[in-house]
């Protein structure tokens, strides 16, 4: 893990990391694929740089009432470091938020299709439901927690969610509702991701992903999470 100079503005005051959520959606095939895309120049947030989708906690993700919630492991270790003032909408909010911005950034729809058609005043959570599908939070797997180094202009407290490919409710390669935020969307191999230019933390989540591959789905769902923070420069890792 670099000491994340990659991401240092010099000369800047410390500012409060936002809470954010991104998604790494599996695609099985002969090798497994992940969906990447990559940041327009025009992003003060790592320009250039390819990621998965993903954006900050809005507060309609918290407040939303869908059936189904996340596994018990699950919220167990999002829990873990976590101050006691959070609560677990809002733990779970955060897992919402990955699925409504891989909406707003792709155009895809990862849900389960319902008979109960959930109802909103939100207009982008009401354009997903409108597809007949609900959160597929239980089976929403929490790999890493990633907080960005401090002197920063933005910096994220990212929570790193994955789900597997039969949660894609719309064609996975027809992407063309897509909002822009991110440009050249891909189904990669890991190995072709390599060839990218990936911000540090998102090549460190790819390894991450290829390890939690080995386990079968139940046993992804009860493994420990990474939890990486800056301290005096230099990454440090914890286990959730």
């Amino acid at each position: 893990m670099a000491d994340g100079g990659e991401y240092r503005d010099r000369g800047l005051p410390a500012v409060r990391p936002r809470e954010a959520a991104t998604l790494i959606i599996v695609r099985q095939e002969q090798e497994p694929r992940v969906l990447m895309g990559k940041r327009a120049a025009s992003h003060r947030f790592m320009p250039n740089k390819f990621v998965f989708p993903g954006g900050r906690l809005d507060l309609i993700d918290q407040r939303l009432r869908v059936p189904r919630d996340l596994s018990t492991p699950v919220m167990r270790r999002l829990t873990e470091s976590t101050r006691a003032s959070v609560s677990e909408n809002k733990l779970r909010g955060l897992a919402l938020a990955a699925i409504r911005e891989t909406f707003e950034e792709t155009g895809l729809i990862i849900g389960r299709r319902t008979e109960n058609r959930l109802h909103t005043s939100n207009p982008v959570w009401q354009s997903y439901f409108d597809h007949g599908v609900e959160p597929p939070l239980d089976k929403m797997d929490f790999i890493a927690r990633a907080v960005t180094p401090a002197y920063r202009t933005r910096r994220f407290d990212t929570r790193f969610f994955m789900v597997h490919d039969e949660f894609i409710h719309s064609d996975p390669d027809e992407m063309g509702r897509a909002s822009g935020e991110l440009l050249d969307l891909h189904w990669l191999t890991l190995e072709e991701t390599k060839a990218l230019d990936l911000p540090t933390i998102t090549r460190w989540i790819i390894d991450m992903v290829g390890e939690r591959l080995q386990y079968d789905r139940e046993e992804q769902l009860r493994t420990p999470a990474p939890y990486v923070r800056f301290v005096n420069g230099r990454a440090t890792i914890a286990t959730l």
